[in-house]
């Protein structure tokens, strides 16, 4: 926490009434305010561990055994802490080291077999440069080593939703408060009106972060102004998208930030009863927000009258079985009261009759999160980060043909060729960027000609795409645009649930086209091309909900853009990238061949003929263009076309 986040917070507990700031410190276990934020100094090494889902996919666990092991086996007592992903998953499993009285220090790539060598050097003061990802900006003695902020993948982002992810421990409801964690909370209940808190949140100028980036301080005031005896807050994070998983990652290292940040807005709006829900598909996010619940309640942050404000809520998990359409919000809904997940008709909004009948206020993980900082810094703070219709910071998920994948936080404005070769590090292979997919298949494709536009809500429309989650899918000069939006119309026909012609009919009839044109089967080339546009655009205008209204936009972005590689597909029965296999014809060059059998031996059709140490061919009928012989051929002698 820094030293300006840490006097506001000092102030907003100095204000509170006495009784409940005492009563708060005593919870916590300190004497004064001061004490809540004063770092308690390790008399042992703490060894932190990144064990989020990418921690544990990059084998973590492993780590994890390897350490107790070297820990065992040299007699040294330390504490190990499981942190939840501090964004950098290509460098995962990722390892952090702090000694008494020295800065903390984190480390790359930390396999069990480069455990020993790491911490036998680093025990005896020394730093291995190979595997160093920076120290930490401490006040303690400093190690000969660069500041893991001015690494090229963090230098040019600014954390604030993500501030504590990787860094503190999700399930310790003490280090959250110690770097100022509910203290908005307590702001926003003993000191401001729930008029109060909306229009703050509403001059702040945040919108929601997971699809069109509706005003969210409107929305707020829509629900605190309509009369019920019941509201509800939900937290949306079943983040369906293939490519995101902002969401999954902020549960999992910072869970108390949401619970507090829920708070808030269910204060705001007059709600006692908040949701959360997550996909079944997140144990480990599922796992740490139980435990943090559970915390926040025992020392009163939660339940009934909290802290004498008189103000309750019961936040409650409610799991999904991971239906892509429930993360609309009336499907959503609809799914929480037990009926299957299927969108409704709007209006009346959620809003006004949401959740069992009562208004309801749904925002994603990452809106929630943004609450508690704009609570503690004030409106203007916030308002001050971004463009001028796009206010704060947004978390990105940036995967793909990227040298450094993992979760980035940047502020509203920066522009695309920034996050993906300044940050990213460019592409895999040095290859030449194509296109970036942006806001999961409800979004759209930027292609090359605009990576210098600035990400806001406003400019992505400009160019066919649209913000959505978040997630960031790069695609390289090898990826098949047409592929890439088959791909994902299979995802979103696959996930359509059915209820409305336009989305289950439509969709249907857009896979079925982009499969002839990858396999090369169109009949009647004339005209197909606007018959999958115009096909596109019915589905677009006519489908009930957002879903099936954005269904449409991988194909109308890609046609935009790169239609001369569906003319390739139809007209020349050729797939520019190489990617379609059916449109591939394979062929042997007589002067590179040996005759050395080994393509013919693995041909699963045997398409390939010729004698041992003579030229081979291919029977272009019976080839199914697996690629097998281009494989395993020594010689360069199979040539693709």
């Amino acid at each position: 926490m820094t030293s300006a986040i840490e006097q506001i917070c000092k102030n907003d507990l100095a204000k509170l009434p006495s009784g409940i700031r005492d009563s708060f410190l005593k919870r916590v276990g300190a004497e004064n305010a001061d004490a809540v934020f004063t770092e308690k100094l390790p008399k042992t090494p703490v060894i932190y561990l990144g064990a989020g889902t990418c921690g544990l996919a990059a084998g973590a666990g492993i780590t994890l055994d390897a350490i107790k092991k070297y820990l065992a086996e040299k007699n040294v007592a330390a504490e190990i802490v499981e942190v939840g992903c501090v964004g950098f998953c290509a460098m995962e499993p990722i390892v952090d080291i702090r000694l008494p009285g020295k800065n903390r220090v984190s480390f790359k790539k930390v396999t069990a077999d480069t455990v020993p060598a790491l911490f036998d050097a680093v025990f005896a003061d020394k730093i291995p440069q190979d595997m160093l990802l920076g120290q930490y900006r401490e006040t303690h003695e400093k190690w000969d080593a660069a500041y893991i902020d001015e690494h090229p993948f963090f230098v040019k982002q600014s954390k604030h939703v993500l501030v504590n992810c990787g860094v503190i421990n999700p399930v310790d409801i003490h280090e959250y408060i110690a770097r100022g964690g509910y203290t908005a909370m307590l702001k926003a209940i003993h000191t401001m009106t729930p008029e109060d808190v909306c229009d703050s949140v509403e001059k702040s100028g945040l919108r929601g972060r997971g699809g069109g980036g509706f005003p969210t301080g409107k929305k707020w005031k829509l629900a605190r102004n309509t009369n019920a005896e019941q509201k509800y807050l939900i937290c949306n994070a079943d983040e369906g998208d293939p490519g995101a998983f902002m969401d999954r990652a902020v549960i999992e290292g910072d869970p108390h930030r949401l619970i507090e940040g829920m708070a808030i807005a269910a204060y705001g709006i007059h709600a006692t009863k908040a949701y959360v829900y997550i996909r079944a598909e997140y144990p480990l996010a599922i796992k740490n927000l139980k435990i943090a619940i559970a915390q926040a309640t025992s020392m009163g942050l939660l339940g009934k009258n909290i802290y004498d404000s008189g103000f309750d809520l019961e936040i409650i998990i409610k799991m999904g079985a991971g239906a892509f359409v429930c993360g609309e919000e009336t499907a959503l809904m609809n799914s929480i009261e037990g009926k299957r997940g299927m969108p409704r008709p709007r209006p009346p909004y959620p809003a006004v009759r949401g959740l069992f009948g009562k208004p309801s206020i749904i925002n994603n993980v990452e809106t929630l999160a943004n609450v508690p900082e704009i609570i503690s810094r004030g409106h203007e703070w916030f308002s001050s980060i971004g463009t001028r219709g796009s206010k704060g910071t947004k978390v990105f998920a940036l995967s793909g043909k990227i040298k450094y994948t993992g979760l980035v936080e940047v502020p509203m404005g920066v522009k695309i060729r920034e996050i993906i070769y300044d940050i990213g590090g460019g592409i895999e292979n040095d290859y030449d960027f194509k296109g970036v997919q942006i806001g999961g298949p409800s979004g759209g494709c930027i292609p090359k000609s605009h990576m210098d536009i600035e990400i806001d809500y406003e400019s992505l429309k400009t160019v066919g795409a649209m913000m959505g989650s978040g997630g960031l899918v790069v695609m390289d000069e090898k990826t098949c645009m047409v592929d890439i939006a088959r791909f994902f119309m299979n995802f979103i026909q696959s996930e359509s649930c059915g209820k409305c012609t336009p989305c289950r009919e439509g969709t249907s009839h857009m896979l079925r086209m982009l499969e002839e044109i990858t396999s090369g089967k169109v009949a009647n080339p004339n005209g197909y091309l606007e018959k999958l546009e115009a096909l596109s655009k019915v589905v677009k205008a006519a489908s009930l909900c957002g879903l099936g209204q954005t269904a449409p936009n991988p194909i109308l972005s890609s046609l935009h853009w790169f239609r001369h590689e569906y003319e390739a597909h139809i007209n020349e029965r050729k797939c520019p990238a190489g990617v379609c296999k059916a449109l591939m014809a394979y062929s042997i060059n007589q002067s590179k061949c040996v005759g050395c059998t080994l393509c013919a031996r693995n041909c699963p059709v045997g398409a390939i003929t010729g004698e041992v140490k003579k030229p081979h061919e291919i029977d272009a009928k019976k080839c199914v263009s697996c690629g097998n012989c281009e494989k395993v051929c020594r010689f360069g002698a199979v040539e693709v076309k």
